[in-house]
């Protein structure tokens, strides 16, 4: 009787390996936790509060994608930390920088930004007048520093917030369960769900540090990637000869 060559043996082998622990084994699956932080093995709840102690201790983070609130998309770009924060905004065909240092908010625009602002603000037939757009182009492409009493400081400033954003992003709502496993940037994640997926859903790195890596908000109201966990970066306020005084408020509706 022939007996097969080894080497045929081995290619079954190795043909066979994808769908089974290995030629002669007792067809386990390989350990999907293995290699990693080991939060996958936990419930969907010790995740979620592993995810946020995680954020709460970093020190800085690049949050990306779209906000939706209160019937407005804002896609952002911001890179955040403890003492302030910096980026690009853009909403509704406008867009512009932030740069907050400590209590400091500060707004970047081009003229068309500002002209935009004006429009809607009282003036009969929306038409800008000669005062508007020299105001405007002064204001081109310079910082204006938002007054602490203006009332867009507040909203505005809470994009520059770490501790106010991602405590407001990262809490699923509903029932929390653990969903399916995959990747977000190359790492491997967990994803949990707030809902069933309707209260939200977060994507956990199952390497290294449990950082949320991506953000699905309840309500559709927009898709967040958390990036660059820990890495600092410099803030400081800009040169004075780049800073415009607008006066003691902006123009409504920023």
């Amino acid at each position: 009787m022939r007996t097969r060559n080894p080497a045929v043996v081995a290619a079954m082998c190795a043909g066979l390996a994808a769908a089974l622990a290995g030629c002669g084994g007792d067809g386990g699956g390989e350990d999907p936790d293995a290699g990693t932080n080991g939060v996958g093995k936990l419930t969907a709840a010790k995740i979620e509060a592993r995810a946020q102690k995680a954020a709460g201790a970093a020190e800085a983070v690049r949050l990306s994608g779209e906000l939706v609130t209160k019937g407005r998309t804002y896609k952002v770009d911001m890179r955040l930390k403890a003492d302030g924060g910096t980026g690009q905004v853009s909403t509704e065909g406008s867009t512009f920088k932030l740069l907050r240092v400590g209590k400091d908010l500060y707004l970047k625009a081009d003229a068309g930004f500002w002209t935009h602002k004006g429009e809607g603000s009282g003036q009969s037939g929306g038409g800008q007048s000669a005062g508007d757009a020299a105001a405007a182009k002064k204001l081109d492409d310079k910082y204006v520093k938002i007054p602490a009493g203006d009332p867009s400081y507040k909203q505005l400033s809470g994009l520059t917030d770490k501790t106010l954003l991602l405590d407001g992003l990262l809490s699923l709502h509903g029932e929390i369960s653990t969903g399916d496993r995959g990747k977000v940037g190359g790492v491997r994640t967990i994803r949990i769900r707030g809902g069933e997926g309707s209260g939200g859903a977060l994507d956990v790195s199952l390497e290294g540090t449990p950082y949320p890596l991506r953000l699905e908000r309840a309500g559709r109201a927009g898709v967040i990637r958390l990036a660059d966990w820990d890495k600092d970066f410099t803030l400081a306020a800009p040169a004075k000869g780049d800073v415009v005084d607008y006066g003691q408020q902006i123009p409504s509706g920023t």
